[in-house]
Parts: C-alpha cells; sequence; structure tokens
C-alpha cells in the first residue's frame, strides 16, 4: 500500500474529530458515573433524540447555532426529569444494585421505539454547517470536521473549568467524592444528581448535532455510540474524567489508522482490542484514579 505523508495526515486528523465525538460521549458517561455510580444505557438515545432536535430545528430556523442550543435545551430537560423522576426512586433504596441498569435500558428502549413511531426507519441528513475544504498541497479536510474539533474540544475545556473553578462544579466534584459528607455540609445531592444527568444529556445531544451532518439521522444512530461510549469510560478508568477524553481521542485515532491499514469491518473490533489490551496491562485504565480527584 502506498501511503503518502498527506493521506496518512488526514486519517490522523479524521481519527481526532472521530474522537471528539467519542470524548464528549464519554465524558457525559462518565460525568454520570463518577457522581452517580450509575451506568446510563439510554445516553445513546439522548444522543438520538438531540440529532433529531437539530433535524426539527434546521427545518424551521435554518440557524446550526440555534440548532446546536436547541438540541441542547430539550435534551438536557429530558435527561433531567428522567433523574427527577424516574432514576430518584432507586437511589432511595441502598440495595437496588442493578433497578438504574435495567431503568435506564427501559427508558432506551422506549426513546428508540418512540423516534421509530414518529419519524420512521428513513435516515435524514443535514447540510454541513460550513460549506469547503481546507487545501494545503495534498491535504484537504472538510471545514465542517475542523469546526466539529474546535467546538467539541472547547466544549470540554469549559466543562473541565466548570467543574474545578465554579461552586456548582466544586458541589459536583463534592458529591462525586463523598456524598454522605457533601450532604452533612449542605450540598443538595438530589438537585446535583438531577444536573449532571441533564448535562450528560446536553453533551450527548450537542455531539449529535455537530455530527448530524457527517452521518444520518435515524433511531439508531446511538446504538453504536452507546457501546463506544462505555469503551471510552472504561479504557480511560471508570469515573475519569481527563481519562475519557485521552482515551476518545486515542480509540478515533487509532481507528482511523486501522481502517486506512486494513479495511473498515476492522474498526469495531479494534476498539474492543484495544481495551483489552490496555486492561490487560492496566486494569484500573489509563487514569484509573477516582474521578473527583483528578479533575
Amino acid at each position: 500500500m502506498n501511503l503518502s505523508a498527506s493521506l496518512v495526515l488526514e486519517q490522523v486528523v479524521n481519527g481526532v474529530v472521530t474522537g471528539t465525538i467519542y470524548a464528549l460521549v464519554g465524558a457525559g458517561l462518565t460525568l454520570v458515573y463518577g457522581t452517580m455510580r450509575v451506568l446510563n444505557f439510554a445516553h445513546g438515545e439522548f444522543f438520538m433524540l438531540g440529532g433529531y432536535v437539530m433535524l426539527l430545528t434546521i427545518a424551521v430556523i435554518a440557524n446550526p447555532t440555534a440548532g446546536i442550543l436547541v438540541a441542547a435545551v430539550i435534551v438536557f430537560c429530558v435527561a433531567a426529569a428522567v433523574q427527577r423522576f424516574l432514576l430518584r426512586q432507586t437511589h432511595r433504596n441502598a440495595d437496588a444494585t442493578f433497578a438504574p441498569i435495567a431503568l435506564t435500558l427501559g427508558v432506551s428502549v422506549v426513546l428508540q421505539s418512540g423516534a421509530l413511531l414518529v419519524f420512521g426507519e428513513t435516515y435524514q441528513s443535514i447540510n454541513y454547517f460550513v460549506e469547503g475544504t481546507l487545501r494545503i498541497g495534498d491535504f484537504r479536510i472538510a471545514w465542517q470536521r475542523i469546526l466539529i474539533v474546535i467546538v467539541g474540544l472547547g466544549l470540554i475545556a469549559i466543562l473541565a473549568g466548570f467543574l474545578r473553578f465554579t461552586m456548582l462544579g466544586k458541589a459536583i466534584r463534592a458529591t462525586a467524592q463523598d456524598p454522605d459528607a457533601a450532604r452533612a455540609v449542605g450540598v443538595p445531592i438530589g438537585l446535583v444528581h438531577t444536573l449532571v444527568f441533564g448535562i450528560s444529556g446536553a453533551l450527548a445531544a450537542i455531539s449529535a448535532a455537530l455530527v448530524s451532518p457527517l452521518f444520518a439521522v435515524s433511531p439508531w444512530m446511538g446504538t453504536t455510540l452507546t457501546i463506544k461510549g462505555f469503551i471510552v469510560t472504561v479504557l480511560g478508568g471508570l469515573g475519569s474524567f481527563p481519562g475519557s477524553i485521552m482515551a476518545g481521542i486515542i480509540i478515533g485515532v487509532a481507528e482511523s489508522i486501522t481502517v486506512m491499514l486494513t479495511a473498515s469491518e476492522w474498526r469495531e473490533p479494534f476498539s474492543l482490542l484495544l481495551l483489552l489490551f490496555v486492561l490487560l496491562l492496566r486494569p484500573q485504565g489509563l487514569m484509573g484514579a477516582p474521578w473527583s480527584r483528578v479533575t
């Protein structure tokens, strides 16, 4: 295979684009697990819901920025409502280990079936927000992909700053580290859990809105992302926010290079093989410290 430097660079950059989305999805899952110790199996459907909200908003307003904001707000409200009125009930029973898993799986099925009922099986596409291609010699990349990286990494930086420097962010970190101690000093644990679940859903919605021009919107668009998000979460270290970001980028770039060297069929198996290899060497993941200590 004749691999030029420009081709390799294109694949690496495309991997960073994909990895940025993986990082956003993994960050949402990590945020929930690190704070609530809950694995949210409905996260992919929040992603899917964000894609459809983006699709409908663009059809009405024809403004991508408005579409992203509307998707984030609506999915934030849906996710917060799921936590407040459904998931919160399972936290009242300390022995309910598998109840949150069953509940989020149920929410996943309901949202996916609802989307299938309302929108059907048709795959629907959205035009690029930014037309054109950046060309530097033989290297080329669509401006839409550059936009995804800029917005995605900027959002991650904002979230990291929010968690570290704001009062609410400190309340979230305190809840993650020791819920009982946080409650004792006046932190409203229930409200923190609701906000965290909502923020996680908003991250998924923004991710879907950003990639909707690249991948068609469908009721199943979140299924693969859920699996990939859990791989990112485990690979980075359960509960490690920086670890999930690192793992997302690593997996995205590694997948892109794997496809370039072999075939597209190896994309999904390679993610699992990479996960197994890392866990054999480092069972706690890349940055397997408690989430609240590494944000």
